[in-house]
């Protein structure tokens, strides 16, 4: 299968993750199940066959695409996907109070098979654990090889002995086979001796002429493809019948061997494109740091320093810069929200909150009607903890890579350099701001500085101007 195909499969596993968590968070009536057993169980049981399905495609999808970053997305769905798998599991064990349960008319209904609801391991486990599999395979030799070296210090026994009567019969019973040899080989010179003779018998009869030996030619050549006719029919009848396997074909033409050598080049280009893709995070990183990050700190100090200027305009003196804490110039140009707005989420929550105890005042007065409300909202299922995993990831499918041009055109699904650029250059960002954060905190500093100089010696120049003019007059008097 190619790449297409697995996208495809992947495609249409996340249409069916969308629709069935559109129903489970439904508020209509009529789609919610009832209090009784049969609705719950038919309910829990329709999710539980849904979700294995979608777990069977998104394995095979997840085992067999090359691309490191879908690959993430695709693990993202997958394990959330696992996790209501195994919710549903335990409902449906709690429900039941069984560990084993029947699906027969269920499948039968959605028109399924057994085999269609098969959990199996994925082959990616295995793969994904190979070191920590081969560790506890090592420790397991080491163990077994203690317990062998223990073993063999104690006393070897030997066969037991045999009496005589077994001897005899042992001995018989060779003897007898060795006769038994000899008359089969005397047997079978008796008989070449007489297809001999008989063959002899044959070479003195007169010769045949040349028709009569055309002719008999020709009827050992029809009898024996008649012959290779019918046994070919005969053999077609009962493939066909299905009594016996067909005829294995050459391993370079038999699709089974075909696909298996396709998966196991993909596993190979997986681990490949997987560290050529670790490799790209450094370098990449690395790149932009040292070719861009010249001008990206240069452009922060600008906005910092035009802040700067801003703020003495509007105020008339320099702001306090905010600390690292608190999120340093990232802070100006992104502020957090204010506490006006922190404050209203809090009141309106408090308002909700009240208005749940008032419903539960009011339900408690209510008498029977109450307490049956509390138990239908007490048996209703609950919201899957694995919920938001499979939104993001769905979320991440459609906005990224359903409609990706770019991902379209690239036959060997490699990573994608630009999406590795765009997440590298906000971490150099991060960092560069730190490092223009101190520096700025530092000029700040020294522009307070020189503000204070100047402010003081304006002060110490207008207090001696002052004293010369009053000797001044002084003088004159």
């Amino acid at each position: 299968m190619s790449h297409q195909a697995y996208n495809r499969i992947w495609e249409q596993a996340d249409q069916e993750v969308r629709d069935l968590l559109s129903y489970e968070s439904t508020t209509d009536p009529q789609l919610k199940p009832a209090a009784d057993y049969e609705s719950q169980f038919s309910h829990l049981a329709c999710l539980y066959i849904k979700y294995v399905q979608i777990f069977n495609k998104l394995a095979t999808a997840y085992d067999q695409l090359v691309h490191p970053q879908k690959r993430r997305v695709l693990k993202l769905m997958l394990d959330g996907v696992t996790g209501r798998v195994l919710e549903l599991k335990h409902a449906l064990v709690t429900l039941d109070c069984c560990d084993y349960q029947y699906f027969d008319a269920i499948l039968s209904d959605l028109k399924l098979t057994p085999k269609d609801i098969e959990l199996t391991t994925p082959a990616f486990y295995r793969r994904d654990n190979e070191r920590a599999l081969k560790e506890r395979e090592q420790v397991l030799q080491t163990l077994n090889a203690a317990w062998a070296g223990t073993s063999s210090e104690q006393a070897v026994v030997g066969p037991p002995e045999m009496d005589r009567a077994a001897a005899v019969k042992l001995i018989q019973r060779h003897e007898r086979a060795r006769q038994g040899r000899l008359r089969a080989k005397f047997m079978m010179g008796i008989r070449d001796q007489e297809l001999r003779e008989k063959l002899r018998r044959q070479q003195n009869r007169t010769p045949l002429n040349p028709e009569e030996a055309a002719i008999l030619i020709q009827k050992s050549v029809r009898g024996w493809l008649s012959r290779a006719k019918a046994q070919r029919d005969r053999d077609a009848e009962l493939v066909l019948l299905g009594m016996v396997p067909e005829k294995p074909k050459p391993r370079k033409l038999d699709p089974v061997y075909k696909a298996k050598k396709a998966a196991v080049a993909r596993y190979a280009n997986q681990t490949q494109y997987e560290a050529q893709y670790q490799t790209a995070l450094v370098t990449t990183k690395q790149k932009i740091l040292q070719i861009e990050g010249p001008d990206i700190k240069e452009g922060m100090s600008d906005e910092i320093r035009a802040w700067f200027m801003e703020c003495r305009e509007t105020t008339g003196k320099f702001p306090d810069f905010p600390s690292s804490a608190d999120g340093g110039s990232k802070a100006i140009f992104n502020p957090p929200p204010a506490a006006e707005e922190i404050d209203g989420g809090k009141k309106k929550k408090a308002s909700a909150k009240g208005g749940k105890g008032d419903a539960k005042k009011s339900a408690k007065g209510k008498g029977k009607k109450g307490k049956e409300a509390t138990e239908e909202a007490d048996s209703a299922p609950q919201e899957s903890v694995y919920r938001p995993m499979m939104e993001q990831s769905s979320k991440q499918f459609n906005e990224v890579w359903r409609q990706n041009a770019a991902d379209s055109s690239n036959v060997t699904q490699k990573h994608d350099l630009d999406m590795i650029r765009a997440i590298k250059r906000a971490e150099a960002e991060v960092e560069l701001r730190s490092e223009v954060d101190e520096l700025m905190r530092q000029e700040l500093k020294n522009l307070k500085a020189a503000v204070e100089k100047d402010k003081k010696t304006k002060g110490k120049g207008k207090k001696g101007k002052g004293k010369k003019g009053k000797k001044g007059k002084k003088g004159k008097k």
